[in-house]
């Protein structure tokens, strides 16, 4: 029976109930219902909201932190708390601060506060990760000025400071121990007032916003990881805006509700290079070989998705003609009985069911398969302690700054601090650092390719395929982000009907 019809049987037999979701009660009498939104995110924080960590892009997503330098939909660097920027020589650029920025505490922006922040990510341990392998010198020239240093000539400079991780907060968020507390303490159209742990958040508009002003009075967040909840929290009205609605759950939800956003995220099975099995190239070759990528984008995926060719698919137009014919893989390949633990989480919902067709698929061949599968929050720590054969993870490829160079840095750079497959490579590295001294365009392009290659030959990695996020918006608003990368969600132009 075909994985679908299964789970809409599933799904027509039990009423799964709203854990976490919004309170149902409407209120028709409710003086700021118009300008009142509930959006169902789909991980909870895992730092309390900490912009040095990923609980960044909710930040950014709500439009509350905000960065020096933003990116447009072509990944080119824009004003935004920096308002111009220059490279004065190969190792120093100077940024202007925009004048006239109040943070929601009331304190001033200038380039002193700019400096503090930056600073406190090149502190941070673990760093956040556009800074893997970058080390950066900042001072404040003067109340409008910062110097940056770096030691090396890095043309991608100004698209790390637009990565939601660098985000400038007033001074009063950085505490004497080293956490960050970011309520009331950033630049943006919304000024984040409560967080309740790991199941809501609050935001009201900041009429002090230096750029046009929200239309919406109150953003009510809360956490969802249970991919159905999500859908029955759009479906019911509960939610205004909805992320990443289950492939599984699209035809119980009207159509008009869901809008498919093709996403520079790749499905990829990290395997653990220094696990006792995939250790041995010639077990993860057999590993790569058993991996039928087609059943799984119909079967889990329903066609919503992309076969992957590479760590980088459709959204990043230029990679594929770039990159060679990969060499086919002897199909006939088995492993001897071997035992692998192969982890992931319940957060995206397709995950779980990926992780069960690749246990069908794996023991096909020999391999003897347990599977370990919580949510993200509580597996995380055991994933990148390399306590698992191999891992499934969704994983944005350009997140950080607009380039994949951070990303494959991160992932598969020896000193990585996303570094799943616990993999080590000289000659990768030094692939990855020739890509990263490459002027952005043609050059570079072809140098990250060229790195690609060598991780995919070595198969430190296997990816599966490329996602396409489907967004739930029910009819009460407008104007909600649809963004590819990932870094907004609402704005000032958001608003409800």
């Amino acid at each position: 029976m075909r994985l679908y019809k299964i789970k809409l049987a599933c799904m027509l037999a039990l009423t799964l109930p709203l854990t976490g979701c919004f309170d149902a009660k409407v209120d028709a009498d409710k003086e700021n219902a118009t300008s009142e939104i509930n959006i169902a995110m789909m991980q909870p924080p895992r730092t309390g909201l900490s912009p040095l960590s990923d609980d960044a892009f909710k930040l950014s997503r709500w439009s509350t932190a905000e960065t020096l330098v933003n990116l447009n939909a072509q990944s080119n660097a824009e004003p935004m708390l920096a308002t111009a920027w220059e490279q004065v020589d190969p190792l120093t650029w100077h940024f202007t601060v925009r004048q006239g920025v109040t943070f929601h505490d009331g304190s001033t922006l200038d380039a002193f506060a700019v400096t503090n922040s930056l600073q406190k990510a090149l502190e941070a341990a673990p760093k956040p990760r556009i800074l893997d392998g970058i080390d950066l010198k900042i001072k404040a020239l003067n109340d409008s000025t910062v110097e940056i240093g770096t030691t090396f000539n890095d043309p991608l400079l100004p698209n790390r400071l637009s990565s939601p991780q660098l985000a400038i907060l007033a001074s009063d968020a950085y505490k004497k121990n080293g956490q960050v507390v970011p309520t009331g303490m950033g630049t943006g159209p919304f000024e984040l007032i409560k967080i309740n742990g790991s199941t809501s958040a609050k935001l009201h508009r900041f009429d002090g916003y230096w750029g046009e002003k929200a239309q919406i009075d109150t953003v009510n967040v809360e956490y969802v990881p249970n991919g159905f909840s999500r859908a029955a929290a759009l479906r019911t009205g509960t939610a205004d805006i909805v992320e990443a609605v289950p492939v599984s759950q699209i035809a119980t939800i009207d159509s008009e509700l869901l809008y498919e956003v093709a996403m520079p995220r790749t499905n990829t099975l990290y395997l653990n290079n220094k696990s006792k099995v995939f250790s041995q190239i010639a077990l993860r070759k057999t590993a790569a070989a058993a991996i039928n990528k087609q059943q799984i984008v119909e079967m889990v995926y329903e066609n919503h998705a992309d076969i992957a060719q590479g760590l980088f698919g459709p959204a990043l137009t230029w990679a594929a003609p770039l990159r060679p014919e990969a060499p086919l893989l002897d199909k006939s390949l088995k492993a001897n009985g071997e035992t692998i633990v192969i982890g992931t989480f319940t957060d995206r919902a397709e995950l779980p069911e990926v992780a069960a067709l690749l246990k069908q698929q794996f023991e096909a061949v020999g391999f003897n398969v347990k599977l370990d599968i919580r949510e993200y929050a509580q597996i995380e720590n055991d994933a990148l302690a390399g306590k698992f054969d191999a891992f499934i993870l969704s994983r944005a490829t350009v997140l950080d700054s607009g380039d994949p160079v951070a990303y494959m840095m991160s992932d598969f750079g020896c000193k990585g601090s996303y570094n799943l497959g616990q993999y080590c490579s000289k000659d990768i590295d030094s692939a990855l650092y020739h890509a990263d001294l490459q002027s952005l365009g043609a050059k570079r392009q072809q140098a990250i390719i060229d790195a690609e290659q060598k991780i995919l030959n070595d198969y430190a990695a296997i990816p599966l395929l490329h996602e396409r996020v489907i967004q739930g918006e029910s009819k009460r608003v407008n104007n909600v982000i649809r963004d590819p990368s990932e870094r907004r969600l609402i704005n000032q132009q958001t608003q409800v009907n």
